[in-house]
């Protein structure tokens, strides 16, 4: 299935302009030769249609999404498409061709869907299906080729998930380029959506069950033949003898021209591009032994391989069929979130009084649109509420398996499930924009990304290469001088035993597998790098506000100093805070009357607090130290009077002290168990906060944390954990907040907490995603899991190709032997990364826990 498949057939989520695209000029008008099809695709109509407007006449199509794709296509001046598809398509695409068609997906309009431009450097960025890959080799080839386009800034590929993030710069590459890269490969490519994806894996499965079905029948029946002659010897009767041999050809015929077809095309691939891979010499085995056989039937005498060559293709299509579907299974977790934005919407024209309802493709929605969610629906996109009161399910979002209230005003999140009663929501994010797409970004990101482990392995893999190619000549010369008969043999049987495919997989198939168990567990992993990195961790960073604690921080008290009342000192507090991302700051704005008085010139100094000027006068809010700055005043004597367990912000102008404001924040319920696990494990826990020395060490002994520091401004944070790194410390850090971005680069692997700022989580490398600490304890483990799983598949990889790299060497190991030795090890490791997935039992306790895993497996 490529880009421009005639008869490919989308709707639902896929994004409405694709399918658009994927028609122009490939098929025949269907519509007008069957009365009740679809004006767009021509598949039936069912009782329900979907009337288009196309040329001022009404269509009638199948489906709300060929709905879509129609209007998308008549609203950009295309409506001449269907006018003309009637004319029979060119026997054959020439490359200029192929690129007039493939332009289409420049246009702003179509990649609106699929790509996202970054805003700090207008890079464009977007996420690719491929089809065909097989291998690790696959991966390389379309890796090298595509970085070689000028403009492109970057691509990794998801093995597990067939996915590629692709990143280029506008001005000097197009997108149109980089697919036609990946097609003249040969491989399938096509923008993402999960719809599309679903589509290629069951059409994958479904070829590969029947070729499997082919050969594993061939194969039975071949050996039928094959086994009374090899029991007779000499004695079989020669027409006898040549009977079985013609029978023989018959039944594997379909094996070796058709069932090993992939292996053909991946070998063509290769050689059109200059790398000989695993497919090379599989093909080039099959096809000699089944034309020396051939020959042999021909001439009615001769060695003949039809059952071997039958069993050969069925084991190693077997062999690939079940390192798809543990593939699959890796990276089910990310194939899971694709599922969970709905198909369809219902988007109401105007509130609180809609004139009309219409049921649109979700993929359509824009910001602004209102759409009402029944009870028991999927919410289709990011936004806010503005009418209804109910609670969602966020299980697969955020970890949290508790319905989550939500009111007017409340924000909802794309892919969580309405549970209770009806929602009126006015769409905010969609698509790539999103949460959900955020998470799936950062997903591919991380699964793509390579850690220190596996980028070495890859340069030991290139080096085996070489080294296997001088090897295999060498080889060959040397037999050629000893026995001639066995020179093909001999070099085919060495390169397709030692394919560095197990060694190439190793480390991506443990990725792929970790992410998708950490998410599942409540962490998002950003970066692949992370997984080594925690697993290596010796100290665990604490920041204290809004990680160890709730983050919530509750005004208890306004204590005036001057001459402004207690109403009105809050007043220019909520005025100095008002947007602050900081607990402290959202605390005493949640606390404050609607806001009157407004600051200008605001200047927030990290560690210390915020100076603006409110009513002409210059005011600032924040640490007692701080604010004495401003006016030179000594500290108020009431600071003596306050309690260590509560936090003080102190309020002041360029005359004196204007107010001392009171606030109080809890811990988290699974704070003292988390720590007490983490240390059990072996980690020196420390607690790193700006907050004062009393509050702080008050906290490290409630928790059993001995290793403290307090007061600390961003640059004290800086260099404390700089001094554990000198001592050959590991860092992880864990804080949510502004004050923690820098501190959190610094670290060697750094957490954000899902309620933390955007800032702290573009620095941090996972991201707890509800707001339970206990996830953090299971990403140890995952990552230590994950990193003995690595070295594990290392090791057997380079076990394996040096016990079989001699005896090939040696002529002990048969083509057919090598085929499957190498199947099964590349095999062997993507099943010992499927450990690192939860047990079935695990699935059905979630299963039972959330609505919304029913919604995204397909068990509701």
């Amino acid at each position: 299935m490529t880009l421009c498949r005639p008869d490919y057939h989308s709707c639902g989520m896929a994004p409405t302009t694709i399918s658009a695209v994927s028609s122009f000029g490939t098929r025949p008008d269907a519509s007008a030769a069957q009365p009740h099809a679809c004006f767009h695709c021509g598949l039936p109509l069912r009782s329900a249609v979907f009337p288009v407007a196309i040329e001022g006449i009404t269509q009638d199509t199948c489906c709300a999404g060929c709905q879509a794709i129609a209007r998308t296509i008549a609203d950009n001046g295309l409506a001449s498409y269907y006018r003309t598809r009637t004319e029979p398509p060119p026997p054959a695409q020439t490359p200029a061709d192929l690129l007039d068609e493939l332009k289409l997906f420049d246009l702003p309009e179509i990649q609106r869907s699929f790509v996202r431009t970054r805003e700090e450097d207008d890079i464009c960025e977007a996420s690719l299906l491929l089809e065909g890959i097989t291998c690790a080799a696959c991966v390389w080839l379309i890796e090298h080729r595509v970085a070689r386009i000028p403009g492109v800034q970057s691509i990794s590929i998801n093995y597990a998930a067939r996915r590629a993030r692709v990143a280029w710069d506008v001005e000097r590459a197009r997108l149109s380029e980089i697919l036609r890269a990946v097609r003249e490969l040969g491989y399938g490519v096509q923008p993402f959506d999960s719809t599309r994806s679903d589509d290629a894996l069951r059409a994958e499965r479904r070829s590969m069950l029947w070729r499997l079905f082919v050969s594993g029948f061939g194969m039975m029946q071949v050996m039928m033949y094959a086994f009374p002659a090899y029991m007779a010897g000499d004695g079989m009767d020669a027409d006898l003898e040549q009977l079985m041999r013609l029978a023989s050809l018959v039944l594997t015929a379909p094996v070796a021209l058709w069932a090993a077809m992939p292996f053909y095309a991946g070998a063509w691939r290769e050689l059109r591009s200059g790398r000989v891979g695993m497919d090379v010499p599989v093909a080039a085995g099959i096809i000699v032994a089944f034309v020396a056989s051939v020959a042999a039937t021909w001439r009615g005498s001769g060695e003949v391989y039809f059952d071997s060559i039958a069993m050969f293709v069925f084991l190693l299509l077997a062999a690939r069929f079940l390192e798809m579907n543990a593939r699959i299974k890796a990276a089910d977790a990310q194939q899971r979130l694709g599922r969970l934005v709905p198909a369809t919407a219902e988007r109401l024209d105007r509130y609180p009084e809609p004139l009309a309802r219409e049921r649109v493709p979700a993929a359509t929605l824009r910001p602004g649109d209102l759409v009402e969610i029944r009870a028991g629906a999927a919410i289709p996109a990011d936004g806010s509420v503005i009418d209804g009161v109910s609670a969602a399910d966020e299980a697969l979002l955020t970890g949290e398996s508790r319905p989550v209230p939500k009111q007017p005003g409340d924000r909802v999140t794309g892919g969580s499930l309405n549970l209770q009663s009806p929602l009126v929501v006015r769409v905010e994010h969609v698509g790539e924009q999103s949460v959900l797409g955020a998470i799936v970004r950062l997903m591919d990101r991380a699964q793509a990304e390579k850690p220190a482990v596996a980028l070495a392995a890859e340069r030991a893999a290139r080096w085996f290469v070489t080294l296997v190619l001088a090897l295999t000549a060498l080889s060959a010369i040397w037999w050629y001088t000893v026995d001639p008969s066995r020179v093909l043999w001999v070099a085919i049987s060495i390169l397709v035993v030692t394919c560095p495919c197990a060694l190439s997989l190793a480390t991506p198939a443990v990725v792929t597998a970790a992410t998708g168990a950490l998410y599942r567990s409540g962490v998002l992993v950003t970066r692949g790098r992370a997984l080594e990195t925690l697993a290596r961790a010796t100290h665990v960073v604490f920041d204290k506000t809004g990680t160890l604690t709730l983050g919530r921080m509750s005004l208890i008290g306004v204590l005036p100093l001057g001459p402004l009342t207690r109403e009105q000192c809050l007043e220019y507090a909520a005025a100095l805070e008002a947007g602050s991302e900081h607990p402290l700051g959202r605390g005493i704005a949640a606390a404050a009357p609607a806001a009157s008085m407004h600051a200008t010139q605001r200047r927030n100094v990290p560690g210390h607090g915020i100076e603006a000027g409110v009513n002409g006068n210059c005011v600032r809010i924040g640490t007692p130290a701080f604010v004495a700055k401003l006016h030179g005043s000594a500290l108020p004597d009431e600071l003596a009077f306050i309690s260590d367990d509560v936090t003080v912000v102190a309020l002041g102008d360029a005359h004196g002290w204007l107010a001392l404001l009171t606030l109080s924040d809890g811990l988290r319920p699974d704070a003292r168990r988390v720590v007490a696990q983490l240390k059990s494990e072996g980690k020196t826990v420390c607690l790193l906060s700006g907050d004062g020395r009393q509050r702080v060490e008050q906290v490290a002994a409630e928790l059993g944390i001995q290793m403290v520091k307090a007061d600390a401004t961003p640059e004290m944070k800086l260099a404390f954990v700089a001094d554990l790194q000198r001592q050959g410390a590991v860092v992880a850090m864990v804080g949510d907040g502004v004050n923690d971005a820098p501190v959190m680069a610094q670290a060697q692997v750094s957490i954000a907490m899902a309620a933390g700022t955007e800032l702290a989580h573009n620095s941090a490398d996972m991201i707890l995603m509800s707001e339970r600490l206990q996830p953090l304890v299971e990403a140890f483990r995952i990552a230590n899991r994950a990193l003995r799983v690595i070295r594990q598949n290392l090791a057997w990889a380079t076990v394996y190709n040096a016990v079989a790299l001699p005896l090939a060497v040696a002529g002990e190991v048969t083509p057919l032997v090598a085929a499957i030795g190498m199947s099964v090890s590349s095999l062997v490791v993507v099943l010992n990364a499927l450990r690192l997935l939860p047990s079935r039992a695990s699935g059905e306790r979630e299963s039972r826990a959330s609505p919304l895993w029913k919604q995204a497996t397909g068990t509701a």
